[in-house]
């Protein structure tokens, strides 16, 4: 039995899914003449309460067509030092908008108001980049899958307002922060000038994001699209699963979280494990004393695959292929390891 735990990316099309892939009407989308991919982008437009929505092939080109949108060159954006735009979009700040990134000191990957505020820079100050924009993450990658209080939310929106900058979502797990705190789309739709949604993670599409926003900062999205290479063709397949995972994968996304803490549980009575982070969702972050590229090695030999971030630091990611009978053996095999320090796990 494979348990892969590496991330939530890693799942394939169920059998429903693909058929509605494979009964898709398609069109020429480049033309914005393919009928499903239309109908997903105005499906979330709605659920967001937005004017327009723009399918993309990642969630990265998707943030990075956000920033492009809110920013010119030269400029700065705001951002926790763990943003996904930040660490793992491949400079793209740089590279597409000529943007540079003041990172801030946040908890678990999450900023606050009062932190924003402090981080601005003074308009008429030339000498420093002029911020433009805020972009925060919900919920955090780097942060474990921690998840925002709306609230605070709210309160980074008065300073962007007060200030004038545009604040985007990365929201590429947003759908895990909706379930477990039980929020809405439209809440978040109200506060937002672009959010960023990823159908390819705890959903379980193959592929594809959709950035959404009003009508004043869309109006190039497509434009920007096409100079990132994203102009696509008979794209309806891809968007119907989207459009399934949308109707069919959000409230279990619950089960993820469940297993996700009930693996917690489990590591924190192992001699062997020094932490296990706050498990909001669906990711495990926890730190073993012993050497984590050898637990890392005989786990994978066990057919159990997940990641090490460094310094003794490592996470697990539930997910759709996480079934309950992977999730009893998986419980069973950690009961039975014991670890060494420095040495590898023996089962």
């Amino acid at each position: 039995m494979k348990i892969d735990l590496r991330s939530d990316t890693i799942t394939k099309p169920t059998p429903e899914m693909l058929a509605a892939m494979m009964g898709a009407e398609v069109g020429d989308d480049v033309y914005k003449e393919d009928p499903t991919v239309n109908a997903l982008e105005e499906k979330v437009a709605q659920m967001f309460g937005k004017d327009t929505a723009l399918f993309f092939p990642s969630g990265s080109m998707a943030n990075q067509a956000a920033i492009k949108l809110h920013t010119q060159p030269g400029e700065q954006l705001i951002a926790d030092k763990y943003a996904h735009v930040y660490n793992y979009e491949g400079g793209g700040v740089s590279f597409n908008s000529g943007v540079s990134c003041k990172l801030l000191d946040g908890h678990r990957g999450m900023v606050t108001a009062e932190q924003v505020e402090a981080a601005i820079n003074p308009p008429d100050f030339y000498h420093s980049p002029l911020t433009s924009l805020v972009c925060i993450e919900n919920t955090t990658n780097k942060g474990g899958g921690a998840c925002y209080d709306f609230e605070e939310i709210k309160k980074i929106k008065h300073i962007c307002d007060q200030h004038h900058l545009g604040y985007h979502l990365d929201g590429a797990r947003l759908w895990n922060a909706l379930v477990a705190k039980n929020e809405n789309t439209t809440q978040y739709g109200e506060v937002f000038d672009s959010i960023s949604v990823c159908l390819s993670k705890g959903l379980g599409a193959p592929i594809g994001s959709v950035l959404v926003g009003n009508s004043d900062i869309m109006e190039h999205a497509i434009r920007i699209r096409k100079i990132l290479g994203g102009g696509m063709r008979q794209l309806g397949y891809l968007a119907a699963a989207g459009l399934y995972a949308i109707e069919h994968h959000i409230d279990r996304l619950a089960e993820d979280h469940k297993r996700a803490k009930e693996i917690g549980e489990v590591l924190e009575k192992l001699p062997f494990v020094k932490q296990v982070e706050p498990i909001d969702t669906n990711i495990v972050i926890f730190v073993i004393d012993g050497n984590e590229e050898e637990f890392i090695t005989e786990m994978a030999s066990k057919n159990v695959h997940f990641y090490g971030m460094g310094q003794g630091k490592l996470r697990l990611v539930t997910h759709l292929e996480y079934t309950q009978e992977k999730h009893e053996y998986f419980l069973e095999l950690l009961t039975s390891i014991t670890l060494n320090k420095n040495k590898a796990a023996h089962v």
